[in-house]
């Protein structure tokens, strides 16, 4: 079995133009999916999935772990978050070459399973990106949230952290509260929330503040609470937290986790599947976390393959602890797939059968949303003063 071709799909879904890959051989009727979307970063993935695809044709594409590192090794420069997430994308289209070869769930390929379903969360408005991003006000807040627990979910994610600098005011830190603690009431003890930070906070003490202020409406965790790359910022905040801490999603290289976990720097690591390597990769950053006491909530805002490998991944990983999934991201996100190993029941995805990742795009409805330039926020991650900060 010989890889003969690469194709790239670019379907715009509003705030993130998802990029999926189309890995072909030359056995008739096999090929396998894959995603690499990259926010803001679309075209630049795009051209290193070309620069990528010379260097796997003719290549057996069962041999998953000969090809990552052919791709990673082969061009000298380190390959950045761009190039990882084109890398990303090619090696979940190779285990779903793999398992629909076998006629097996990817998942089986895995060790097979260690749980029946699979615990997911959502955002506000069920991913729509104005109400994820846009909602730092008390009544939106919560006729958002409970609309998504009227769907069926059991675990939201907010984003409700103002934007800051290396102080917080007081009266920042009183409104968070009051948010959360009716947020709470409104959803109720058997509905877990999770707080993301977005690396907003610039110093770990003012991140700890805000942290107090969330910590008796107990949140599962909170994620970010400094930016990515200041993992000593993060550990004293760990250290000092009455809440999990969770980070990882903006992280790539084996090595980072590596000293993300030797440091105990978070109670929930986030990988990204998209962008971290692949499947592959993620299962050794999922073993470095289980070795070191720590669990996994790994991040995707992506698409509908980006969900299904989360699905098969999450199936066989032990320390895997909830999911996040964007299903509501567009309209039409379920009909850009003519099939689909995803179907929730109870706020848990169920354990699919069909071989590979078990899902199929409708190129068709794809081609209806063409890449279109994501919107850019600079306006929304700017304090009082004019100072630019996280977004």
């Amino acid at each position: 079995m010989k890889i003969t071709g690469l194709k790239s799909y670019v379907v715009n879904a509003h705030m993130r133009n998802w990029i999926f890959i189309k890995v072909e051989t030359d056995q008739p009727g096999l090929y396998g999916w894959g995603e690499a979307t990259l926010e803001w970063k679309t075209r630049a993935v795009v051209g290193a999935l070309q620069d990528l695809e010379p260097l796997i044709l003719g290549q057996d594409p069962r041999q998953i772990n000969q090809l990552v590192r052919i791709m990673k090794k082969q061009s000298f420069w380190r390959l950045g978050v761009i190039g990882s997430s084109a890398v990303s994308g090619i090696e979940i289209a190779l285990w779903d070459i793999w398992g629909k070869s076998l006629g097996q769930p990817v998942w089986q390929l895995l060790g097979g399973k260690v749980r029946d379903r699979v615990k997911v969360y959502t955002h506000l408005g069920m991913g729509q990106m104005e109400a994820v991003y846009e909602t730092l006000d008390e009544e939106p807040l919560i006729a958002r949230a409970a609309a998504v627990r009227s769907h069926g979910y059991n675990a939201i994610k907010i984003v409700n952290i103002p934007y800051t600098h290396y102080t917080a005011s007081l009266s920042d830190l009183d409104k968070v509260a009051r948010m959360m603690e009716r947020l709470r009431e409104v959803l109720g003890a058997e509905c877990a929330i999770m707080v993301d930070f977005h690396g907003r906070p610039a110093s770990a003490r003012t991140a700890l503040q805000y942290i107090e202020a969330l910590a008796p409406s107990r949140p599962l965790f909170v994620e970010e609470p400094v930016p990515p790359g200041d993992t000593a910022g993060l550990a004293f905040v760990r250290e000092r937290s009455p809440v999990p801490i969770a980070s990882g999603e903006r992280l790539i290289d084996l090595a980072d986790f590596a000293d993300l976990f030797t440091a105990r720097a978070v109670d929930i690591a986030q990988p990204d599947l998209c962008h971290c390597g692949g499947i592959s990769e993620a299962r050794k950053i999922a073993a470095m976390a289980e070795a070191a006491g720590i669990g996994l909530a790994p991040h995707n805002p992506a698409g509908p393959i980006a969900g299904a490998a989360a699905l098969h991944f999450a199936i066989a990983t032990p320390n895997h602890v909830i999911q996040e999934e964007m299903v509501g991201a567009v309209p039409w996100y379920h009909q850009v797939v003519s099939q689909t190993p995803v179907r929730m029941v109870d706020g848990c995805w169920t354990v699919p059968t069909t071989p590979g990742l078990g899902i199929e795009i409708d190129l068709d409805e794809a081609a209806r949303h063409p890449f279109e330039q994501e919107p850019i926020h600079p306006a929304h991650a700017r304090i009082s003063d004019g100072t630019v900060v996280d977004w």
